[in-house]
This record gives structure tokens, C-alpha cells and sequence, in this order.
């Protein structure tokens, strides 16, 4: 089966195409990028794998025109990785946000779309450009059946007192504001992914799963089910990450607002685009820098990195209290699959949990599935390359060969 994967942001759309096989194997064909969406010079990149890239710069003023060059670089003569497009045998789309509407991931028809639509309000960022790829996909391949798959829905299974706020019930029955949690398809691939290379039953331990990037979270997963998470009701709770400032007294911002005279614009701008490593650092959003900054006397550049750090630390403690115990602690996403001195910074300091870190075997670790606890530790510690796009596609082809599509 093949299967085409795409994350529509607002002015974007990643995508990926695969061959998909039965037996549970793939095979990446090609991937690439558009950019600049409504913009007079948009640009897209498209790499075969195995081939020589392609760029071009054109017009694309909206992501019907993005989908419309996807999919003629797909069965081009010269880079393309198919021969006609009826090859492509399904459509999966990334969604950010499902709302309490989906557990798990969702075969696209008109009430499902209204579902994502009415989530808008909880993403406007993200959810308007994930449906417009939807509807952009069915004017161009009206035939082809596409899936939602929603970095929400494995977060569904939390309690009501885990995810609840403690703020009038009213907003939460009114407004439905509570905690949802995201990089779920991250945290259950890693988490199942690593229970396969251990040999270990996914349903019977408690992980703890840590997707650290630009963006960044921490999961507590209960015998096979999500049992907390560091994000909330958007992706600013939690963790320092790259702009944005985690968690933080609400009243440090009212303060702020007061001082600085902004308005809620103003506030959302400093959380999500002003804080976090850019806004301690005042020099990089992006960790390598700040690691390079700090190895040559930059003190600010240190600073972010110990509260990146300390936070994860942190959470990685709270999230085990929780849950009573922990069998194995993952660590995934750009950091932290590719972020030795990171992962030792954090693993350092949870001997108390029973944790023997081997650092030898993290020294130089980058992009590899391997084990970086000793055997003797009584908790595993692993670093696993996560791939969100594959996720896609595997629920993607479960839900359309249960339609009797091959």
C-alpha cells in the first residue's frame, strides 16, 4: 500500500510518501517540504530517496496549489518515485488537535472533518491549515480515502483529576478547558518501540517517555496507556523549550502585562515566541548553539541550558511519583535522540530511582535505538529515534485495509 503523509502547517506542508507492506515493513520513497504558502516567491523541495533533490520557487498561494505540486513532483519523469497517481492508495494527515472528540486516530468523512473544525478554537493555529489540506486533498484526489490521526487522542485516556484544572467547573463544561496534552504519536511509538528492542509486555510497565526539540514534553504512560503529560491545554505548560517558556505563574504574567502595558497578544507572544532557551539565552532557540555558547564562557547560554535540564529532571520525577514506580525512561525527538550531554545532565542525578547510566554508551550516541543504562540498572534508560510520519502511515494503512483497500 501506498501512502502519502502530510503536515499541513499554515504557511507549509512536510510531507512523505511510503510503501507500506503488510508484514509491518516500509519503505520511504520520497519526502520534502513546501514553504512560503500565499506568498508571491513559496519554494518546494522534494527528495527521492536514493535520487538527486529538486527545488523549485514559484507561486503557491494556498495549500491546494502546495498539494497540486506534491503530487506532480511525485509522478515527474525525472524525480518522480511513482508512475501515475492512482498508485497512491491512501492519504494521512497529522492533526494537532482532536479535542476530547477522538481516541484514537479517524477515518475522514463529513463528521469527522466537522469535528476538526469546531477544535479550530482550541488550535487556531494549526487545525485551519490541517483541515485545509484535508478539503485541498479531496478537490484533487476526491477518490482516495484519507485518515486523521491527532497528536491528542493518546492523551484521551487520562482521568478526569489529572486533566482538570482547578479553576470554576463551568470553563471546563463551557469551554472545555483542561489539560490535552501533545506529541502523542511520538510518545506511544517510542514507548512500544522500546518495550520491542527490551522484549518488554507494553501493557504491563510504566515509562516515562521524553520527547525533547524545539518543542518539548514528558509522558507518563501506565501500563500501556497515557497517564499524564507535561503539556496542557496548549503546547506552552511544561517544559523550557526552544520559545517557548513552559510553565509559569500565571500572576508573573498578570505583573508583567501591568509593567509592560500588553494586551493578550502581547502576553501570547512573550510564552510562546519571546521565552524559553531564546528568551534566558538572548541568543538561540536552538540547543547546539547554546551548548557551543556555554563550552566558550557564555553565561546566559549555561543558564538556559541548566533549566532546560533542571525541567526535565523535574518532571521526570513527578511523573514517576505518579504513577508509584518506573520500569524505563525514553528519550526521543531532536535533542533527545542526538543530545549526549543532555541526556547524561539528566540521568546523573535519578540514582535514586535506581538508575546505573551507562556513559560510555551515551558518549557520542546520536540517532540510534540503544540502550544507556547498565545492565544492572534496576530502571532501563533508552535513547529511540522517533518517527512521527511512519505513525501516520501505519494507522493510516490499519484504518483504510479494514475498508478492503490494498
Amino acid at each position: 500500500m501506498i501512502i502519502l503523509v502530510l503536515n499541513c502547517g499554515s504557511s507549509s506542508i512536510k510531507y512523505q510518501i511510503m510503501r507500506m507492506e503488510s508484514s509491518g515493513g516500509s519503505m520511504l520513497l520520497a519526502k520534502g517540504i513546501v514553504e512560503r504558502i500565499g506568498l508571491a516567491e513559496g519554494t518546494i523541495r522534494h527528495k527521492p530517496s536514493g535520487g538527486e533533490s529538486y527545488s523549485a520557487v514559484q507561486n503557491i498561494p494556498d495549500h491546494t496549489k502546495g498539494i497540486n505540486l506534491i503530487l506532480e513532483a511525485l509522478v515527474h519523469p525525472v524525480h518522480g518515485v511513482i508512475a501515475n497517481l492512482d498508485e497512491v492508495n491512501a492519504v494521512g494527515h497529522r492533526v494537532v488537535h482532536g479535542g476530547e472528540f477522538f481516541m484514537e486516530s479517524a477515518l475522514v468523512n463529513g463528521e469527522v472533518k466537522a469535528a476538526i473544525e469546531k477544535c479550530i478554537e482550541l488550535a487556531p493555529l494549526h487545525n485551519p491549515a490541517n483541515l485545509q489540506g484535508i478539503l485541498a486533498m479531496e478537490a484533487l484526489l476526491p477518490k482516495v480515502p484519507q485518515v486523521a490521526v491527532f497528536d491528542t487522542s493518546f492523551h484521551q485516556t487520562m482521568q478526569r483529576h489529572v486533566y482538570l484544572y482547578a479553576i470554576p467547573y463551568r470553563y471546563y463544561e463551557k469551554y472545555k478547558i483542561r489539560r490535552y496534552g501533545f506529541h502523542g504519536t511520538s510518545h506511544k511509538y517510542v514507548a512500544q518501540k522500546a518495550c520491542k528492542i527490551l522484549g518488554l509486555d507494553f501493557s504491563a510497565v510504566n515509562i516515562v517517555t521524553c520527547h525533547l526539540g524545539n518543542g518539548a514534553s514528558i509522558t507518563s504512560i501506565k501500563q500501556g496507556k497515557s497517564y499524564d503529560t507535561s503539556m496542557g491545554f496548549t503546547p506552552v505548560d511544561g517544559l523550557v523549550m526552544g520559545t517557548r517558556s513552559g510553565a509559569i505563574d500565571p500572576g508573573a504574567l498578570f505583573y508583567i502585562a501591568d509593567k509592560e502595558n500588553l494586551n493578550i497578544n502581547g502576553l501570547n507572544n512573550l510564552v510562546n515566541k519571546q521565552g524559553g532557551m531564546y528568551g534566558v539565552s538572548g541568543l538561540s532557540s536552538d540547543m547546539r548553539d547554546l551548548e557551543r555558547a556555554a563550552h566558550e564562557g557564555n553565561e546566559m547560554a549555561q543558564l538556559a541550558h541548566d533549566m532546560f535540564v533542571y525541567r526535565v529532571r523535574k518532571f521526570i520525577g513527578a511523573h514517576v511519583a505518579v504513577m508509584g514506580k518506573v520500569d524505563l525512561i525514553v528519550f526521543t525527538g531532536g535533542v533527545g535522540e542526538n543530545d549526549d550531554l543532555v541526556r547524561a545532565s539528566v540521568c546523573n542525578n535519578l540514582e535514586y530511582l535506581g538508575v546505573e547510566f551507562d556513559s560510555e554508551a551515551n558518549s557520542g550516541l546520536r540517532g540510534k535505538d540503544m540502550l544507556i543504562s547498565k545492565p544492572a540498572s534496576k530502571v532501563k534508560i533508552m535513547a529511540i529515534t522517533t518517527n512521527e510520519e511512519l505513525v501516520i502511515a501505519m494507522d493510516t494503512m490499519s484504518i483504510v485495509s479494514g475498508m478492503g483497500r490494498s
